[in-house]
């Protein structure tokens, strides 16, 4: 009986390509892969010259300065994106055309209208789909989800969600493609406040309308570092975005992001208020949740510091002792995993190009508000999340 694979071929060696790479190899080791059932295969990037150097360091077979080629290999049977924003749409759309799975980095499109051709393709073709958004993988945030479910905490009634980093808060660095509309989409808004929107809509229930605002706080930045002569480029997306939401089960929400919050590192963070308690997150201590039950003697009633360890989904696979936490690639193991199973065992994947592009939807929905100032109310397209 012929045994099964998955062939990876990825495109894009930067910062996420690199932590798709490791995470291959720590899925292997974590979740007990079967030996030779993942194949890191091949590896496409901007040249040739590249993308052999990179095959070499991250572990690929093979390389090439051409993804065109990498999709129409038939030794491939997952296109992992790892490309900018702008290329998502046409690298996936030839993906599914010749037949491939496809696994994106978020955001999927730059648009909703563009995610929403990019799932129809897929569905269409049959292939399966994977969108990045790796945060729901934690541990910590999948038991999270069970003690909502569970109705622990009661009835959901707000969400309070703050994804802020710090990577463009410096004004005198150089302009970039992410500052370009054309190229990056939105700004902190697509790169931040996507993950944002579905990390809520997946613990609390689908966003239902919204109203928001957005804001360039530094409006223009230098063409180049080394030479003050270049000049400044003008930056067209968002470096803060704010949003109250109304969620399907009647919660009240509010989210916000910026890239520019000085001493943010990586600071997404959410609190649930429920009807009999509350939780507290914070992904920059990441196997810590902190919960508070509304029972009990009112004199030692107080939130709850619960170290995530081996009776927590999926945390058991990298380590045997609480209290000795995860990290993101750990996250992206888990993705890893959730990707070998859909492709070699036909297993369900989510959150799939459906999935995302509502995602896609509500952020066309943030902007819409913004400059309507105004409510909007949001479509629902992924109706059967």
């Amino acid at each position: 009986m012929t045994v099964k694979k998955m062939r990876v071929g990825l495109v894009g060696s930067g910062y996420m390509g690199k932590a798709h790479a490791i995470a291959y190899r720590n899925a292997i080791a974590a979740f007990a892969i079967p030996q030779g059932q993942l194949h890191c295969e091949m590896l496409a990037d901007a040249t040739p010259e590249l993308a052999e150097m990179k095959a070499l360091e991250l572990g690929f077979q093979r390389s090439t300065g051409d993804w065109k080629s990498l999709i129409h290999d038939p030794n491939i049977d997952v296109v992992d994106i790892c490309a900018p924003n702008f290329l998502h749409k046409e690298i996936a759309l030839a993906a599914i055309a010749a037949g491939k799975h496809v696994y994106s980095e978020k955001p999927l499109a730059l648009n909703a209208a563009d995610a929403r051709e990019m799932t129809e393709a897929a569905e269409r073709a049959g292939v399966k789909t994977l969108v990045g958004f790796n945060y729901i993988k934690n541990p910590t945030v999948q038991f999270a989800k069970q003690l909502i479910a569970r109705g622990d905490i009661g009835e959901v009634v707000h969400f309070r969600g703050v994804f802020n980093e710090d990577y463009l808060a410096d004004a005198n660095l150089p302009f970039s493609w992410r500052l370009q509309k054309q190229f990056a989409g939105t700004g902190a808004l697509n790169d931040l406040a996507s993950h944002l929107v579905q990390l809520a809509t997946h613990l609390v229930a689908p966003i239902v309308s919204l109203c928001a605002d957005l804001k360039v706080v530094h409006q223009y930045r230098p063409l180049s570092s080394n030479d003050a002569k270049a000049g400044v480029g003008e930056v067209e997306n968002d470096d803060q975005a704010h949003m109250m939401v109304r969620f399907a089960n009647g919660a009240q929400g509010t989210l916000e992001a910026s890239r520019i919050a000085w001493g943010r590192k990586n600071g997404l963070s959410f609190e649930i208020t429920g009807t009999k308690g509350s939780l507290i997150f914070d992904q920059e201590t990441l196997s810590e949740l902190s919960l508070y039950i509304a029972e009990g003697n009112p004199q030692t009633q107080g939130f709850k510091r619960i170290l995530v360890g081996p009776e927590h989904p999926d945390y058991q696979a990298f380590c045997v002792s609480a209290g000795h936490g995860l990290g993101f690639n750990d996250m992206k193991a888990v993705e890893i995993r959730d990707l070998f199973q859909g492709i070699v065992h036909d297993a369900p994947l989510w959150p799939d190009f459906r999935a995302a592009t509502q995602v896609n939807i509500i952020l066309d929905s943030v902007v819409e508000s913004y400059e309507k100032k105004a409510w909007v109310e949001v479509e629902q397209y992924d109706v059967n999340r």
